[in-house]
């Protein structure tokens, strides 16, 4: 699946999961992907339900992660799928990182 289609893909499961305020960061420098998804669930038991929704509906269609971290604990759970890396953060844990700010600067 090309990268864009997989982000869009993604950023709706989140979506109809009620991913709080889900950032699609575009990395247009050679980076380690094509698209960082960014998204808050709303305690750890949203965090991983959120992560392991994504990861069934991605099986669904075809794609599994080349890697996958954090989803058991639900403060941070990580879905790498090459072209697209997927955060999945608490609040508390994604205001900590400000992964959003960090590669915006890389970016820009």
């Amino acid at each position: 699946m090309e990268a864009k289609a997989l982000a869009e893909a993604v950023k709706k499961v989140i979506e109809d999961k009620n991913g709080k305020d889900t950032v699609t960061i575009e990395l247009t420098q050679p980076a380690i992907a094509d698209f960082f998804i960014v998204t808050t669930g709303k305690n750890y038991n949203h965090v991983r339900a959120i992560a392991e929704e994504v990861e069934e509906k991605m099986y669904e269609l075809g794609v599994a992660p080349t890697r996958s971290e954090g989803i058991r604990e639900g403060r941070w759970a990580v879905l790498d799928y090459d072209s697209v890396i997927v955060h999945v953060f608490g609040a508390d844990t994604r205001d900590f990182y400000c992964l959003e700010k960090l590669w915006s600067r890389k970016e820009g």
